[in-house]
This record gives structure tokens, sequence and C-alpha cells, in this order.
């Protein structure tokens, strides 16, 4: 028997609104329609009536999940415009801001994945390492949401407990090769519920333009902190996990894999770290030209092009985020997958529906 079950956009199993229909076959599903805009707030068009310094705190909303992602590229883009370069001190606080926040993204999604699994113990575990990630951002920048740390040309404030940031990396650390990688690894509800589910070949991932953990846990091994390093990555030791299964296990332990990484980065930043001028500028006259900037976002590649005529007003700033090209290939991971596994493949890119939007 044929039926299409939709799901949204308004639902309360949902976060964030959007619309899935899936068309099924018996308990297959055997074409899925996703339609997205419910979180449709013009922040693009909204930043030409701003100048580029009031755009810092509207680019922090883009997203609530990765808000230090979206100015810092803002203002790699707007510095590579100046042609300034920040001082060494303020890029190596950038850099653990940054994996901070990777390591709060990740563990978020981890837990979310584990509540969707009915893993309620290891979804209560996931969150109270959260609060951890939460509380050593909070030492950072005074704030456990929107940071507010990126500044044209530096940051806004000093990173002046290291110890605290050192203490708190390494006991996450230590949770997530003693607790989580283990139970992602080796617990058989995991593999039963997670392993050959929604699978993404390294063929399709390519073709469908697949960004961060989503295609690197198909076989692609990309990430523009080693492609194509900015601010100071290329001082650090660190790889890159890759899978090639592409099915949701894969791309749970690449996840996991790179939290590991993140608290090493984070542990060399605080080793190597110089001291010296780490202030932002707070007026800067834009001259008329084009520029971009890419980093590696928690959810893959973030890209931001302005344009500017010289004036206080950006005339366009456009805005890339990884879920709008991952959204697509959960369409490939639904095919042939049964009804009870679609919100789990669906989940399992990490989609955020409020930067896709915009």
């Amino acid at each position: 028997m044929s039926y299409t079950i939709p799901i949204g956009p308004y639902h309360p199993a949902l976060e964030e609104p959007y619309k899935l229909e899936l068309e099924c076959e018996g308990e297959n599903v055997r074409e899925a329609h996703l339609q997205i805009g419910f979180n449709f707030r013009a922040i693009e068009l909204i930043a030409q009536s701003r100048n580029i310094i009031q755009n810092i705190a509207l680019f922090e909303r883009v997203c609530g999940i990765c808000s230090n992602v979206h100015t810092l590229t803002y203002c790699l883009a707007l510095e590579n415009l100046l042609g300034i370069e920040p001082s060494l001190r303020a890029q190596y606080i950038r850099v653990i801001v940054a994996e901070l926040e990777r390591l709060h993204s990740h563990i978020l999604w981890a837990g979310a994945a584990a509540h969707i699994l009915g893993f309620q113990t290891l979804f209560m575990t996931c969150f109270r390492l959260r609060e951890v990630v939460m509380d050593l951002l909070e030492t950072i920048s005074g704030n456990r949401v929107n940071y507010a740390m990126n500044a044209i040309g530096g940051v806004n404030r000093d990173l002046t407990d290291p110890q605290t940031i050192r203490d708190g990396v390494r006991q996450i650390q230590k949770a997530v090769e003693g607790q989580l990688l283990p139970i992602f690894t080796n617990d058989p509800t995991v593999r039963a519920r997670c392993a050959g589910v929604g699978i993404l070949t390294k063929a399709n991932a390519i073709a469908w333009g697949a960004v961060g953990p989503t295609a690197r846990a198909s076989g692609v091994a990309q990430d523009i902190r080693q492609a194509q390093p900015y601010l100071v990555y290329d001082r650090f030791e660190f790889s890159v996990p890759v899978q090639e299964s592409g099915d949701v296990l894969a791309r749970i332990l690449v996840r996991a894999l790179e939290m590991v990484e993140s608290c090493q980065i984070i542990e060399q930043a605080l080793e190597q770290m110089p001291s010296g001028q780490w202030k932002g500028q707070l007026f800067v006259e834009l001259p008329p030209g084009e520029a971009v900037a890419r980093i590696e976002a928690p959810r893959g590649e973030v890209f931001y092009y302005i344009a500017s005529d010289g004036s206080e007003k950006p005339l366009r700033v456009k805005v890339r985020t990884p879920s709008f090209v991952n959204m697509p290939t959960v369409r490939l991971m639904l095919k042939g997958a049964t009804l009870a596994d679609a919100p789990l493949i669906q989940a399992s890119i990490d989609p955020c529906y409020s930067c896709t939007d915009r």
C-alpha cells in the first residue's frame, strides 16, 4: 500500500520548523521531499541597511549553535577586504573559541542522536558534558550563547584563565575517549540502529556537494582547516577523521573522533599562545571592492561573500551555510529506508534550518 506521511512544518517533535513528506510503500520510504523557508528572517537584506560594525551582532544571530563561526567568517572576509591581519594572540584566541564551539555542537548533536535512539543514559551523559563546554565558553566570553568574541582585526576579550580551560578540555577529552567513543563503537543497540542505515556513497557525496562530517563519513577527506588553513591552524598537528561506510554510524563516529581532535588543538593553542595585543578595531573605513572567506564550521564549510561600494554599509553580504548543501543528500539516504529510521537518518546530518533559511 502506498501512502504519504507529512511531518511538520509545526510539530512537537521538531526543534525547528520544516516540512518533510515521505512517500512510503509499506514500511519503506520510496521518496522524500523536504521544504524549508519557515525560519526566513531576511538577515542578508537587513545587513545592507546597517554598518559593518552593527552587522557583527546581526550575523551572530544567524545560528544559535555556531554563532561564533558566522561572526568569525564575516570578520575574516572584512579583514581580507581591508588588507589587515589580526595579532597572533587574537588568532589563537579565535581558534580556541572556534574549537570549543565545535565541541559544544558535536556533543549537543550526540545527545540529540542518543535521545532519538531511546538511549536516555547516553543522552544525559552528553548533556552533562555539554555543561562543561558551556562553562568554559562562559569563562572566556562571559556568555553561554552568542559569545560576542569577534571584532574586526581582533577579539573583544582576552583569555585570562588558561588553566581552567586546559583542565576543562582534559576532562572533556577523557569523557569522550572513555565513555562516548566506546558506547558509539561497541554498544549493540547503537550498532543495530545505525550500522548500514542511511547510506550516502562517496560518489554521491561528491556529486551532491556534501561538506563537513557528512562528507567525511562517506570517505571524502576534506577539511578547510587543512585544505586551506586560516588563522593559525597550520601551526597545529591534527588529523581529519574519515569513515568509509557512509551510514549513520559513520557520521556518529566522525563527530566523536573530531571531539578528540578539537581537544588536542585547544591544548596546542594554549601551549603556543603568545603574549601581545588582542583588541579589535572599533572604527574602520571600508574600501570599495569584494572579498570572500570560508572556514570549517561544526557542520561543514561556511562561506561569506562581501561587496562594498566604499560606504559604511555593505552593498551585499551573501552567506552559504553547510546545511544548505547537506540537506538534499537526505533524499538519497532515505530512499529504501524503513519509516522508523527516518527521524534518525534526517538527524544524522545535524541540520540547522535556522542558518539555512536566515
